[in-house]
């Protein structure tokens, strides 16, 4: 689903740690921190119900000074619930990736950064595609993988899927490391990003060893 949304030039942030939100794709969020709180009630307030998704960054020096990695997802609030001791279960709507300026200063209890969405039109666009996908190939891998980890999964609804779909909540559910979920986010490409995620699905199996890797 798309929608017709602008693209603010500042935009609320939430650096939170391995969550990956993509274009066309949906994160659930459980806040109940009060500054969180604060930000889902100033958002719902604007056209947009725009919330930026961006990982922290703990490699000095790389970062500007934020703390934050250049890249992120901003997402459109579409489902909000209230549980009864005030905390909320909100589910973003992946729009578009994003490049951050510099950080916002204000009175707000969130962080806010002046963003950039140049170099990232495709993300408004139709859905993307991966011609060089070989399906058949990639469920086996993944079937070894879920078998390693003790994981269950519907598999029919998972060889049914288009590709993009399969390609971009894989990314973001299975539990890879926050750096490895950066790169998922930063792949230019359907196909780059599918060729990420068999890499480290591959580096997963072997426990970690670089070698052999699949390409």
């Amino acid at each position: 689903m798309t929608y017709n949304v602008d693209l603010p030039e500042i935009i609320p942030i939430f650096p939170l740690p391995g969550a990956l939100l993509l274009p066309r794709s949906r994160l659930p969020l459980h806040l109940f921190e009060p500054r969180y709180l604060a930000m889902l009630d100033d958002t719902l307030k604007t056209p947009g119900r725009l919330i930026g998704m961006v990982q922290p960054n703990k490699v000095p020096g790389r970062d500007g000074g934020t703390g934050l990695h250049t890249i992120g997802c901003v997402g459109r609030v579409t489902q909000f619930s209230e549980t009864e001791d005030g905390r909320y279960m909100i589910t973003l709507s992946g729009l578009s990736r994003f490049r951050v300026v510099e950080e916002v200063e204000g009175f707000t209890p969130y962080r806010r950064a002046k963003v950039s969405w140049s170099g990232f039109e495709r993300d408004m666009g139709p859905v993307d595609s991966d011609p060089g996908f070989d399906r058949d190939r990639f469920m086996n891998l993944l079937s070894r993988y879920f078998q390693a980890r003790e994981l269950q999964t519907d598999w029919e609804s998972l060889r049914e899927a288009e590709d993009e779909l399969l390609i971009n909540s894989l990314s973001m559910l299975l539990g890879f490391e926050p750096e490895d979920k950066q790169a998922l986010l930063e792949a230019p490409s359907l196909s780059t990003r599918r060729e990420t995620l068999v890499t480290l699905i591959e580096y997963t199996l072997r426990g970690g060893d670089d070698e052999g890797v699949m390409q």
